[in-house]
C-alpha cells in the first residue's frame, strides 16, 4: 500500500533523510519512532508529495507520484503543526477541507457529522477553534484530515502538548480506524504509544532506519526483560507492621 525506497533529502550539509526504506501493507499501523530531528516529519512530507526527495522513490497504492490529485485524495495527513483556521468554527473548518477534496451537498454533510462525532466535538461544533484547548485543536486537526474518507492516514506526532484525556481519546480513535482496516503511519518519540497502536515500528535516527519489527521483537532484541531494582535506605525495627501486612506471632 505504501513503499519508500532509499529516500534521501538534504538541506545543505544536513542529511535530514539518509536512505530510508520500508513497505507497509494494507491495513497495518506502522510506526516511525525516533527523537526530534530524526527525519520522521521529512519522510512524511516526501510520502505525501509536499517535499521532493533528492533521490529515491515513493509508491502510494501502486502510484509513484504522490503530487497527483487522484493520489492525494486517498491520503489524509494530520501534520505536527496545527493546520486549522482559528477564526472558523470546528464545523466550518471541516467543511472547508471537505470542499478542497471535492465533497459537496449530502456527502459533505454526512462526512462532517461523522468526523465531528468521531473526534468528540459535536457539542462544540459551533465554537471557534481559537476557543478550543490544545487537545481539542489536535482532535479537530485529525477530523479535517479524515473528512474525505481516505484509505491511508498519516499522523505526525498527534499527541504533542495535549492533556491525558485528549491523548487517550486520540488513541481510541486511531484504534477504531485500525479496526476499520485503514493503512496508518504514526510518528512518535514515545515507545508506549508505538507499543499500544502499531503493528510494526521502524526505529529512526539521523535520517536512517536502524531496525524494523514488532515492538515486542524490538524490545527482546535491543532491550531485554524489564528489571525493577529496589534499595532499602535504612533498616526497620523488628516486628514493625507494614501497610497491608499482618504480623503473625
Amino acid at each position: 500500500m505504501i513503499a519508500a525506497k532509499d529516500l534521501r533529502k538534504s538541506y545543505g550539509d544536513i542529511k535530514a533523510v539518509d536512505g530510508i526504506s520500508f513497505e507497509i501493507p494494507k491495513g497495518e499501523v506502522f510506526g516511525l519512532l525516533g527523537p526530534n530531528g530524526a527525519g520522521k516529519t521529512t519522510t512524511i512530507m516526501m510520502l505525501v508529495g509536499a517535499l521532493k526527495p533528492d533521490s529515491g522513490e515513493v509508491s502510494i497504492a501502486g502510484e509513484n507520484d504522490p503530487t497527483r490529485p487522484d493520489v492525494r485524495k486517498r491520503i489524509g495527513t494530520t501534520p505536527q503543526a496545527l493546520a486549522i483556521y482559528e477564526d472558523l468554527t470546528a464545523e466550518e473548518n471541516i467543511r472547508f477541507f471537505g470542499k478542497l477534496f471535492g465533497l459537496s451537498g449530502k456527502k459533505l454533510k454526512e462526512r462532517t457529522e461523522f468526523v465531528l462525532d468521531l473526534v468528540g466535538l459535536t457539542e462544540r461544533r459551533g465554537s471557534k477553534s481559537s476557543e478550543y484547548s490544545g487537545g481539542m485543536k489536535r482532535r479537530l486537526n485529525m477530523a479535517c484530515s479524515m473528512v474525505h474518507d481516505p484509505s491511508i492516514l498519516l499522523f505526525d506526532e498527534p499527541t504533542v502538548g495535549v492533556d491525558p484525556q485528549s491523548r487517550n481519546l486520540i488513541f481510541d480513535k486511531i484504534e477504531q480506524l485500525k479496526a476499520d482496516s485503514r493503512t496508518i503511519i504514526y510518528t512518535t518519540h514515545y515507545m508506549e504509544e508505538a507499543q499500544r497502536l502499531c503493528n510494526r515500528v521502524a526505529i529512526v535516527d539521523h535520517g536512517q532506519v536502524l531496525d524494523i519489527d514488532t515492538v515486542d521483537n524490538l524490545i527482546e532484541r535491543h532491550g531485554g526483560d524489564s528489571v525493577v531494582t529496589g534499595t532499602l535506605l535504612e533498616s526497620l525495627p523488628e516486628n514493625t507492621d507494614l501497610p497491608g501486612t499482618v504480623n503473625e506471632g
